[in-house]
């Protein structure tokens, strides 16, 4: 039987009083007007484990209490009902929690903003300093600002849209992408800490964004181009470190970050088998990699070694030895060679291997497997981390990187079109 005697035109039409009075729902739930005009919800309960004596020593059954619901109309009659609801659900569950200890708990979760969490989420990330600076500048001026205060636990999706909608209207569609991101890694963290209950409300926001279009890195890929660049790259003439990084760069297909800030305790040169062992702090995916070295590869290190052996960069900058080389080097010595951002970039070296190593032939067999290729290029999928392996194939690696080399060294030479494929 339905119990609730109020309804919106009802409350609406109520006038105040010099003294406060009640209108009455049922089930203990009120609406309680004060001489002030202010309306406010009030849940009436028998505490349980408690119980009333009256001056005869007689029991009366369990004390009643009060909890607070909130005010009208900001809390609207429909989710007074369902505030009261949930409160009496649980006091039947478990009479030892009260409709007020429940609301301390709700309390207590509101409690954690946005803002907070993220803070405490962000402080754990093992990021490297590059990406942190722009996961700080992500939170602190796009999202902070108008989301920062809401409680996390409330936090939706239509909010969370609005923020990547500003961002949009400025034309930053890949910057909301990313943002939305972002902020998806940041609510499973909520969930997991128990901040939130609710889904991930990112998922909703699926196709509400603008798509945007990956532009693919320019890179040379045609055998006769390779060997155009590589004589170019041979022929340059520069600051050392630059001219080693140019031809290391084709060599070992590495990120930019990766390469210049190389440092000489990293490299085993004087080895059977020489490495060159990245720390996981400047990998993107945060693992040790290893980088079997041609011998190529090695005579170019030990041709600068008398230039920047005694500092700590192998790469140094011009300005300060004590930190690497700029960012835009090797970019400006391809463009100072004549190659465009539209022909050929520093992640075009990647592009350039990847794409010639798996078409790479032996014996009328593909040679080598993606995986080689895969894990030479750090391209570790978040699905297998726990089971990566710095040293996975890495013989069968070290042998693709000698191949590779002496691939490049014969395409420079001749010029001419050779097929890729692996002599006998």
């Amino acid at each position: 039987m339905d119990l609730h005697c109020l309804t919106k035109t009802k409350i609406d039409g109520a006038k105040r009083r010099a003294n406060a009075y009640k209108l009455s729902d049922g089930g203990g739930l009120f609406l309680l007007i004060t001489p002030t005009n202010s309306r406010l919800w009030r849940l009436r309960y028998r505490q349980p484990g408690l119980t009333r004596v009256d001056d005869g020593g007689v029991n009366r059954g369990r004390r009643e209490s009060m909890v607070s619901l909130g005010p009208y109309p900001d809390v609207s009659l429909k989710s007074a009902r369902e505030k009261a609801a949930k409160y009496r659900e649980g006091l039947h569950a478990d009479e030892k929690i009260t409709p007020a200890d429940a609301k301390r708990a709700e309390q207590a979760v509101y409690a954690n903003t946005f803002r907070e969490v993220a803070l405490e989420w962000l402080g754990k990330q093992p990021f490297t300093e590059k990406t942190r600076v722009k996961a700080d500048w992500t939170f602190n001026d796009l999202l902070f600002p108008y989301i920062g205060q809401k409680p996390v636990a409330k936090l939706t999706a239509l909010e969370i849209l609005e923020c990547l909608r500003r961002l949009e209207a400025r034309g930053k569609h890949e910057t909301a992408h990313r943002t939305k991101q972002r902020v998806s890694q940041f609510i499973r963290y909520a969930i997991a800490t128990g901040r939130r209950i609710d889904p991930d409300p990112t998922v909703d926001l699926r196709g509400a964004l603008t798509p945007i279009t990956v532009a693919n890195h320019a890179s040379i890929k045609d055998p006769a181009g390779i060997g155009e660049l590589m004589r170019a790259v041979y022929s340059y003439q520069g600051q050392p470190a630059t001219e080693a990084a140019l031809k290391l760069a084709a060599l070992l297909f590495v990120r930019r970050g990766e390469l210049r800030a190389a440092e000489w305790s990293e490299f085993a040169l004087d080895v059977d088998e020489p490495t060159w062992r990245i720390p996981k702090e400047r990998m993107k995916m945060r693992r040790e990699h290893l980088v079997p070295l041609s011998t190529q590869a090695v005579a170019i290190l030990r041709s600068l070694h008398p230039f920047t052996g005694h500092g700590r960069y192998v790469f140094p900058s011009l300005r300060s030895r004590d930190r690497p080389m700029s960012e835009n080097a090797v970019t400006a010595a391809l463009r100072r060679m004549g190659y465009d951002g539209d022909t050929m970039t520093w992640h075009g070296f990647r592009s350039m291997a990847s794409t010639r190593l798996n078409e790479a032939t032996e014996g009328g067999q593909k040679f080598g497997e993606s995986d080689w290729i895969e894990r030479q290029l750090a391209h570790v999928d978040d699905s297998v981390r726990s089971d990566y392996n710095a040293a996975e194939y890495l013989s069968d690696r070290r042998r693709m990187m000698q191949w590779w080399a002496d691939y490049l060294a014969r395409l420079r030479a001749n010029g001419k079109v050779e097929p890729i494929r692996r002599a006998a």
